[in-house]
Order: C-alpha cells, then sequence, then structure tokens
C-alpha cells in the first residue's frame, strides 16, 4: 500500500484542484495537490515538502486530516491523509501539473477527479 499526504488547500470559499500531466498514471484526472511519505516521514512533513516542490506553497497549519484508503481498478491501493490547509504562504506555482484552478466545491465535483478523491469531494460538495 502507498501512503500519501494531500493538502485541500482553502482560500476565499473555493478549493485548489490540479490536474495530472497528460501521459502520467491516471493522466488529465484532477486531484489535490500532495505526494508519496517517503520512509519515516510524517503526514505533515511531507505535505510540506510536497506542496513547496509542486506549487511554491508553505503551510501554515492544518486544521484537520482525513484518512481513507482508496483502491483502483488496475491495483493501486492507496492510503491517503486529506489535509485540509486554510493558511498558508504563497500563491501556487504550478511546477509539476498539466493546470491548476481555484474552484467551488460544487465546481469540484463536476471535474474528471480521481476515483479514490470522490468520497471526499461529494462531502466537500455537500457542504461537509
Amino acid at each position: 500500500m502507498t501512503r500519501v499526504a494531500v493538502g485541500i488547500l482553502h482560500r476565499n470559499g473555493k478549493i485548489l484542484a490540479c490536474q495530472r500531466k497528460k501521459g502520467s498514471r491516471y493522466g488529465l484526472r484532477w486531484e489535490f495537490p500532495g505526494g508519496k511519505l517517503e520512509p519515516g516521514e510524517t503526514v505533515e512533513h511531507c505535505l510540506g515538502r510536497e506542496l513547496e516542490e509542486e506549487l511554491s506553497l508553505q503551510i501554515g497549519s492544518i486544521d484537520r486530516v482525513e484518512v481513507q484508503t482508496s483502491h483502483y481498478a488496475d491495483g493501486g491501493l492507496y492510503e491517503v491523509a486529506y489535509c485540509h490547509v486554510s493558511t498558508f504562504r504563497g500563491d501556487p506555482v504550478n511546477h509539476v501539473f498539466e493546470t491548476i484552478r481555484w474552484v467551488t466545491p460544487q465546481e469540484l465535483a463536476a471535474l474528471d477527479i480521481l476515483d479514490g478523491n470522490r468520497d471526499i469531494v461529494k462531502r466537500l460538495a455537500g457542504g461537509v
């Protein structure tokens, strides 16, 4: 199982959505920024490292974390720590994605989101 930390970044009622690069695994699907935990790494450290690398952002604090396991049809098995972040420094600079976009929770629900993210996206769109 692959352990992953992702950030649900909140700003002015919107959430940052990131589109995977064309040609990558799950290419052009939408996701939250983040990545794989390195051995011995905490969720918080991983998220901070990944957001700096991918978007040049520095997180201030994590408001809450939800952990969910996702199984994909191609055999992928992921334990994802969804980290809700409303305090961060900087404006996102796209270093690794096809595109990034601030969207409302309802707009997020209409995107071609990764299968494993669908449950949390439905909850976000429902205001939960």
